[in-house]
């Protein structure tokens, strides 16, 4: 499968009708009309539009260069959505993304997040083939470029830490993706996210936008279910808010 063929096939699984009520009902707890968004990992936009049909505004950080193409035209048009072709990391500078042409949702940032792959049950055959250096900001320095978010998501394949590394003031909410292949990398965002003031969690895994928990548990109870997942479990989402009924099911 080439690149094009691979970047459809996520945009028709990702961008299907069936999901997007799913989405937005979720989201609907962060995010409100008029609000901002802070989409890092964008890939195809799937949350980024959730976040623009809600009536957010939507920063869109996306640094794959043919995604970024697909990314401008998805939303040619849609009032609000500005994307940023970049990295994100704990300073400026630069950095280099690894790509994976058959799967171009998992590129990263993170030589150790390929090391954890290799081999790793449901990582079978998953080969990083190319890189490019690119320009690397902040989360500090989107704030101060475009206002501070009301939610931010972040899914960089095991730079989520990076990512929050370079962030010194929390918003309303947000959440980070986690593997288990790389449960250390979701630990330390949570100790970051502690010591931000973010202290209520709740967590969805995989795709299924279903909360784990009924209500929001701290950062302890939070690591403790992750150190308890077996391995196939794969990946997730863990959310965090300052305020504690936005993690709760209905």
């Amino acid at each position: 499968m080439n690149h094009a063929a691979a970047i459809g096939r996520s945009l028709r699984l990702y961008h299907a009708p069936e999901r997007q009520p799913v989405l937005d009902d979720f989201y609907r707890r962060f995010l409100g009309p008029g609000d901002l968004a802070f989409d890092v990992g964008c890939h195809v936009g799937d949350r980024a539009a959730s976040f623009s049909r809600i009536g957010a505004r939507v920063v869109a950080v996306e640094p794959q260069p043919r995604l970024g193409r697909a990314l401008r035209l998805l939303f040619r048009g849609v009032p609000g959505f500005t994307l940023v072709p970049a990295l994100i990391g704990a300073t400026e500078g630069e950095a280099v993304l690894r790509l994976n042409s058959v799967n171009p949702t998992v590129a990263t940032a993170s030589a150790d997040f390929i090391a954890a792959a290799q081999g790793a049950p449901g990582w079978e055959g998953q080969v990083w083939d190319a890189e490019i250096p690119l320009p690397r900001t902040t989360l500090d320095a989107l704030i101060a470029a475009h206002g501070m978010p009301d939610f931010v998501k972040i899914d960089v394949e095991g730079w989520e830490a990076e990512v929050l590394a370079g962030l010194s003031r929390p918003p309303r909410a947000l959440s980070f993706e986690f593997t288990t292949i790389q449960r250390g990398v979701a630990y330390l965002c949570l100790e970051r996210l502690v010591a931000l003031g973010l202290r209520h969690f709740n967590a969805c895994l995989g795709e299924s936008m279903r909360w784990e928990f009924p209500g929001a548990v701290d950062a302890a109870a939070m690591a403790q279910w992750l150190r308890s997942l077996p391995a196939e479990a794969n990946s997730g989402d863990v959310y965090a808010a300052l305020e504690p009924e936005r993690l709760s099911r209905p």
